[in-house]
């Protein structure tokens, strides 16, 4: 079994917890208009590296990644299921904690097949990050081309599954940090038992230069980063929400507030 990598890093700190060997897969279904890696997109794209090779690489470093692990990001990486499953389970052989890094978008309840293939996945999975880009149906899709009713669902399937969720939203301006949204996302996530950290991150435009040399139009080009305070205040809205819905469903809190940049 050989996944399409787009590319390796081996020192990640901001992708899970610990230091982490992160995984870069090719293929994206989604096209966010923030998007930073633009070049992920393409389904035949990348390197061919088998499973084995990624372990390989990891035990290479292993006594830095005491406190981390492996990492799967992209693109999308549940786009390659049958690639994960062999990497997951290879890297369960050796206790490596593993995360997947998500949009969810590939999740639809009515896909037994596979459905099956991700119920399989999700025992070896010890924590995912799930991107919720907009709790609105209409400004989801504005934003990535997708619809997120299939996201919003496999956020309840990981609940039920009891995998560990932290969710990562971009605060934009004029397009995500609308506080009636916020609020929104907050109590949606609120409700989430296995809700365990929320990271509000900044818009930045540093990808220009990328979407320039690949000659794709870059549509935020007029939109200004995001001030790391700004993004705070942002993230002070999602939490009310939080703790709103918390409230009313009388579920104890034991989430971090985590990463603001």
């Amino acid at each position: 079994m050989k996944g399409k990598i787009h590319s390796l890093q081996s020192f990640g700190t901001v992708d899970g917890p610990g230091v982490r060997y992160v995984v870069f897969l090719q293929g994206c279904p989604m096209r966010c208009a923030y998007c930073h890696n633009p070049d992920t997109w393409a389904v035949n794209a990348g390197e061919e590296y088998e499973a084995s090779y990624i372990i390989e690489q990891y035990r290479r470093n292993e006594g830095f990644y005491k406190d981390g692990g492996i990492t799967v990001t992209g693109g999308e990486p549940l786009l390659q299921i049958d690639f994960l499953l062999e990497l997951f389970s290879l890297a369960k052989k050796d206790n490596i904690h593993t995360c997947i890094d998500t949009s969810g978008i590939t999740y639809k309840p009515q896909n037994t097949a596979y459905n099956e293939k991700l119920d399989k996945l999700m025992t070896m999975t010890d924590l995912v990050m799930l991107d919720i880009k907009h709790i609105d149906p209409q400004k989801h899709l504005e934003l990535t081309g997708q619809p997120n009713d299939g996201i919003l669902a496999f956020a309840k399937y990981l609940e039920a599954k009891n995998v560990d969720v932290w969710i990562r939203h971009v605060v934009v301006p004029g397009i995500t940090d609308d506080d009636v949204y916020l609020e929104k996302l907050g109590y949606f996530i609120g409700g989430l038992h296995n809700l365990k950290a929320l990271d509000v991150l900044p818009y930045h435009d540093m990808a220009k230069p990328k979407y320039e040399s690949l000659g794709i139009d870059y549509k935020l080009k007029d939109v200004p980063p995001m001030d790391k305070q700004t993004a705070i205040e942002k993230k002070k809205v999602i939490l009310k929400g939080i703790k709103e819905r918390r409230a009313k469903d009388n579920i104890e809190t034991d989430y971090k507030e985590h990463h603001d940049d």
